[in-house]
């Protein structure tokens, strides 16, 4: 289980640390993707194939089911962690994010959201802004 809010640096080659204590989940290697608010999706192989194995069901006849596949789908990258537990961030994803210097890696049960400093600070202050109004929805469906 991934839980948790981190700040890293990345570096000139794109290489963004993982938190020590999600590294072992990620010995086998991972996936990285295009994630959703402006975000980047870590997963571990094992949660990436679960997630896979659902979008290739999707109805191929719905437009949204085929943008959503093509999104998580087509973005997506094998990474495996360095001696130093770092992994490399495409260009193409870090450009998808605006991830430049400093990032957040922020755990989300079965994955790591990747973010820009500045997206996750402007995300965070939106939503605890928000966070009574996301209660009561939540609250409607039994969270």
């Amino acid at each position: 289980m991934f839980i948790g809010e981190f700040h890293h640096s990345i570096d000139e080659k794109g290489r963004l640390a993982i938190p020590v204590k999600f590294r072992n989940d990620f010995k086998n290697g991972a996936v990285v993707t295009r994630g959703l608010d402006k975000s980047l999706f870590l997963y571990t192989n094992k949660e990436w194939k679960k997630l896979a194995e659902k979008l290739d069901k999707l109805p191929i006849s719905q437009s949204k089911s085929r943008a959503f596949a093509r999104l998580m789908l087509a973005g997506a990258m094998d990474v495996s962690l360095d001696k130093q537990g770092r992994v490399v961030l495409p260009d193409y994803l870090r450009s998808y994010c605006n991830l430049n210097k400093k990032a957040v890696v922020a755990g989300l049960y079965s994955r790591i959201e990747i973010w820009s400093e500045e997206e996750w600070e402007r995300y965070k202050q939106q939503t605890e802004n928000s966070s009574n109004d996301i209660a009561e929805a939540l609250g409607e469906l039994g969270v």
